[in-house]
């Protein structure tokens, strides 16, 4: 009992000195590493202690009786992530905020907060800084001057009344050159000095706290960003994951892949398996398989249909593609057919998880932000595929696959392997 009271305080103690229980860290889709690092010190930290107390029971008994520690934890933190989720989809538990900056950078903010769900954001109000009509439709609570006013009050005095009207919860301030240095300093003290929080937004998009660390130099506060992972121990891992798991997919698929084929031939004459030239790393072409679900003739037939294309971009959909064929669009809506690809991850062509792989037409039409796609593997499963695949805009999709890019790591590649079978069941955008 006493060992037992010792290991949940040694656990209950680690969690809260690295502040896994504060507002900022409850809830996030990362969390549920977290819980298994935290779990990792502690078996450190237990071990340490059973040396220097000479402690003499079975280790493997003390390791069973701590994994309930690790699997209930990690339970509890996807229940958390769920019910914010939904609450913040509901506007039930949300930050009030109120944004200030220029008129343009302020409609931008609040049209991009407004366009998603996966944050706690709610603008309640503006106070634009200088002359422009705001377009974004959010109430404009006071309008601040476009240049240091003589009286900084002038400043603090507008933005109080506004928080005061419109019961805000977080000043989210937007630097501009009216808007920064001394004069953005003073309003923050008296910000705080009210109590109001203030968040600065630093002008990045996309870049994961990960990657971001607060710097000093001569009294400027500086934004570190540390390069994405290209290189390293996390690579090394993700090319032995990625072969292992494909040659163990192969082998425990085998009898699936014997009853698809099966199925395949039987409907329709032709091949089993449908390849396809596809780009992949620093825009190789390579041989990407498929199981067969059109007709024979689909490519032929794909010009005819380019009016019927239901995608905004330069991929070709349609929900009721005539081409496929009956088991085919079984195979699709299960994504069945994808499980080729596996002999793709084998051969090092293709990896487990990462951006959707491009046809060579695409890539012959990408502009210089678009090739930014080519600089990993693609894979099998991603953020693009567990977010909704055919149902996203092609704007949408890039910017999907851009934020995978930037901010991978071995953990994330995890997290999106955990929620795809989840994405098969659902279906969205199967088609």
């Amino acid at each position: 009992m006493l060992s037992a009271a010792a290991a949940a305080t040694a656990w209950l103690t680690l969690r809260t000195t690295r502040r896994r229980y504060t507002e900022s860290a409850l809830g996030k889709t990362y969390s549920a590493m977290s819980v298994l690092h935290d779990w990792m010190a502690l078996l450190g930290v237990l071990a340490i202690a059973r040396a220097l107390l000479d402690y003499a029971g079975d280790p493997w008994s003390a390791l069973l009786a701590l994994t309930p520690s690790l699997l209930l934890t990690t339970a509890c933190h996807k229940l958390t992530y769920r019910h914010l989720v939904g609450s913040q989809r509901e506007a039930r538990s949300v930050r009030r905020v109120l944004v200030v900056g220029e008129p343009n950078a302020t409609d931008y903010v609040v049209r991009h907060l407004a366009a998603r769900t996966d944050h706690d954001y709610a603008v309640v109000g503006t106070v634009p800084v200088g002359p422009g009509r705001l377009e974004c439709g959010a109430p404009v609570a006071a309008r601040l001057k476009a240049m240091t006013p003589t009286r900084p009050s002038d400043d603090s005095a507008a933005v109080l009344t506004a928080i005061g009207q419109l019961d805000a919860d977080l000043v989210l301030v937007i630097p501009s050159p009216g808007m920064a240095g001394e004069r953005l300093r003073r309003l923050t003290w008296t910000l705080h000095d009210g109590g109001t929080p203030v968040a600065v937004m630093p002008g990045i998009t996309e870049v994961s706290t990960s990657r971001v660390e607060v710097a000093s130099a001569a009294g400027l506060t500086l934004l570190n960003i540390r390069p994405p992972l290209r290189r390293g121990f996390q690579l090394i891992l993700k090319l032995i994951v990625d072969r292992v798991g494909a040659a163990l997919g192969l082998l425990l698929l085998a009898p699936l892949f014997a009853l698809i084929a099966a199925a395949i031939r039987i409907e329709a004459k032709g091949p089993t398996f449908y390849q396809q030239i596809r780009h992949g790393l620093d825009g190789a072409p390579f041989t990407m398989w498929k199981f067969r679900t059109m007709r024979i003739d689909a490519d032929a037939r794909k010009p005819g249909l380019a009016s019927a294309n239901e995608n905004d971009g330069l991929m070709f959909k349609m929900r009721r593609d005539p081409r496929v064929t009956r088991v085919g669009r079984f195979l699709r809506r299960w994504s069945l057919d994808e499980l080729p690809q596996l002999i793709n991850i084998l051969r090092g062509e293709m990896s487990l998880v990462g951006p959707r792989p491009p046809l060579p037409e695409e890539v012959a039409r990408y502009n210089e932000v678009e090739l930014r796609r080519l600089s990993v593997k693609p894979g099998l499963t991603g953020l693009w595929q567990v977010s909704g695949r055919s149902d996203l805009s092609w704007d949408e999709s890039i910017q999907l696959d851009l934020r995978y890019i930037d901010n991978w790591t071995l953990a994330r590649d995890i997290n999106l392997m955990a929620r795809t079978p989840r994405a098969v069941v659902d279906g969205r955008g199967a088609y």
